[in-house]
């Protein structure tokens, strides 16, 4: 039966559009494999590095599900408040166009921007390269950093907020360049509009930033485990953070709401842990009945 809903779990969303599968049924189907996943195999290193793929394979399936209907996504989209509160911060201006002003060169894709676009594409694997490095050094600390790497992408997970792509309000004002659309156009070419619309998914980003919440995240939780590690992970996500703003892919409150939502999951995490442990004894006795 594990082994069916584990195979569930990626063949469902594989199929769905095809098949046209319900979302509820999706839904239930994708998160169904982490739990199929602990049940079949004894833990080890390895189980728990796949049982964290598992984990945000579902996170992927479901956080892009609403995606699917970008009408009604658009109309729970608010544009006009971050753009308000950063012109605040910037003084009249937006800081993402006082950076791009300050380094950037219209018309042209400079050392800077390629640089900086590379930095905004590895974040897709940078989370995920912490919590391998906490597994294989430290880890009696992968599991709670696990689990607040997940706490945090699932409250990300139906987030919706504001591209900072989007139209300037007030008069003549200047247009937000992409820069991470520029660059990607340039490096990939022909292949780039396929690759961005496979990554791309909500085409506003998020109000809290994702990018920037879980690379602040990984950086303290590396920070618990090693100082080396611990200044690559703030090394890396003082850059990102930079770079989400200057390629005009994030407001900069955007950057300060992720940074808030990672603090408020750290204070909580006493009061969730009871309920997180339960869940777990549990799973851990289906782990026992199903290996002997």
């Amino acid at each position: 039966m594990a082994g069916l809903a584990l195979a569930g779990s990626i063949a469902v969303p594989l199929a769905r559009r095809r098949l046209r599968v319900p979302r509820s049924v999706t839904i239930t189907a994708t998160a169904a494999g982490p739990f199929a996943l602990a049940v079949l195999l004894p833990r080890t290193k390895t189980r728990d590095a796949a049982l964290f793929a598992a984990q945000m394979w579902a996170f992927t399936v479901i956080h892009e599900l609403p995606y699917e209907d970008p009408e009604g996504l658009r109309r729970r989209l608010h544009v006009r408040y971050p753009i308000r509160v950063d012109r605040a911060l910037g003084l009249g201006e937006l800081p993402n166009v006082r950076l791009q002003r300050a380094f950037s060169r219209p018309g042209e894709v400079t050392a800077l921007d390629r640089v900086l676009a590379v930095v905004h594409w590895a974040w897709f694997v940078e989370p995920h390269l912490a919590l391998l490095w906490i597994l294989v050094r430290r880890e009696e600390r992968f599991a709670r950093a696990a689990w607040q790497m997940a706490a945090e992408q699932g409250f990300m997970a139906e987030e919706i907020g504001d591209g900072a792509a989007e139209t300037v309000a007030g008069p003549k004002p200047p247009r937000l360049r992409r820069v991470m659309v520029e660059v990607g156009e340039k490096a990939w070419g022909r292949a780039w509009p396929a690759l961005y619309e496979s990554l791309g998914g909500n085409p506003w980003a998020a109000m809290p930033s994702l990018h920037f919440a879980s690379s602040v995240l990984a950086a303290i939780l590396l920070s618990e485990a090693s100082p080396l590690a611990g200044a690559a992970g703030w090394g890396y996500a003082l850059t990102l953070g930079f770079a989400l703003a200057y390629l005009g892919e994030h407001y900069v409150i955007d950057l300060a709401a992720g940074a808030a939502l990672v603090a408020l999951i750290r204070r909580g995490e006493p009061f969730v842990e009871p309920l997180a442990l339960r869940i777990s004894a549990a799973v851990q006795r289906l782990e026992r009945v199903a290996n002997g």
